[in-house]
């Protein structure tokens, strides 16, 4: 017998937004400060890899 039921909505996050940095790290503060600086430069290829770079930094122990 199959089960028909569904499992909840997927929520993503949105892509159009930078992510928000780790609290406390000083290396994704370091990034998102960079990612600032590139945006305000217009230097959209730098903000996006630095948007990127803290996507892929490891959350810290106790910091979600």
């Amino acid at each position: 017998m199959t089960n028909k039921t569904m499992s909840g909505p997927v929520h993503l996050p949105d892509p159009t937004r930078p992510p928000a940095p780790t609290p406390g790290c000083d290396v994704c503060e370091a990034l998102d400060r960079q990612r600032a600086q590139a945006e305000k430069a217009k230097n959209h290829r730098r903000a996006t890899t630095c948007e990127m770079e803290i996507r892929r930094h490891p959350r810290h122990e106790g910091q979600q």
